[in-house]
């Protein structure tokens, strides 16, 4: 499958889907989600024994959302701020995270190839994959409390599972960004590449994965992620809803603004 933001490749018994917007750093808008949705159906309809998640280009695995005026998405969550309500936040939120939701719960095991920057959103997408393969410049970063906002696409409970309560305090409230080195001592990232080299060894974990039994591999898959998602519902359900209350505070309104207009923001102390 083809088209415009999102690419879809099968090499033998690995799906490949690269995130497509190189030119926006392979950040997500409203039709990306949407257009994650039709590949996780084409791809469930025929599983593959792997797949693999990456990013076009060699800069960048993708920097989250789609933080431009014209993204529809965005005018939502300025409108639920400017209301203070929280239930069209709420809804993006629920938008975003059906087509997540839904991608990382592919029976069969997800390879994330952060080839380059992963932000927000980005940062987020590869931590809830089963293994991350960084290349050695590649970054990532939980950049959302930077916009007055907070991990809202699965992210922030599934980084608290895999590195610990402190750690992924550290990563999530000061917004700072991750090397390579960094992210394999922490246990965020299971490989560094060779430098460019992130998508071959994907590759290599991705076919060793192949010649394995594959109902041993889905079978052990799933005691994997049950183990790890123990109580993830409410933390998941926890985190859709603090995160919509955020948005519809109106506290993004400094962060976005400064965002899109290249400067520090002042947030204003809470009354």
């Amino acid at each position: 499958m083809k088209n415009d933001s999102i690419l879809l490749e099968r090499k033998e018994k690995v799906a490949i889907v690269t995130i497509n917007r190189p030119q926006k750093r392979n950040a997500f808008d409203e039709g990306l989600f949407l257009q994650l949705e039709s590949i996780t159906s084409e791809i469930t309809a025929s599983l593959p024994r792997a797949v693999i998640i990456t990013g076009a280009g060699d800069k960048s695995f993708s920097a989250g959302f789609d933080v431009n005026p014209d993204n529809p998405m965005v005018k939502r969550i300025i409108d639920a701020a400017a209301a203070r309500d929280p239930e069209p936040a709420g809804n993006v939120i629920t938008a975003i995270r059906k087509s997540i939701d839904a991608f990382v719960s592919i029976p069969v095991p997800l390879i994330a190839a952060v080839n380059g920057l992963a932000y927000g959103g980005g940062a987020e997408l590869a931590t809830r994959c089963d293994m991350r393969v960084m290349d050695p410049d590649a970054v990532i970063c939980f950049s959302e409390t930077k916009l007055g906002l907070m991990p809202d696409w699965g992210g922030g409970a599934a980084l608290t599972r895999l590195i610990g309560h402190s750690r992924a305090a550290d990563l999530i409230l000061t917004g700072r960004k991750v090397n390579a080195d960094e992210a394999y001592s922490l246990g965020l990232a299971n490989r560094i590449s060779a430098k460019g080299n992130t998508f071959n060894e994907s590759v290599v974990i991705a076919d060793k994965i192949a010649q394995n039994g594959p109902r041993a591999i889905r079978s052990s898959l799933s005691l994997i992620r049950q183990s790890a998602n123990t109580l993830s519902s409410d933390l998941l359900k926890l985190e859709a809803l603090l995160a919509s209350e955020l948005i519809s505070s109106g506290e993004c309104f400094y962060g976005v603004g400064a965002f899109l207009e290249k400067r520090d923001p002042a947030f204003p102390d809470i009354e």
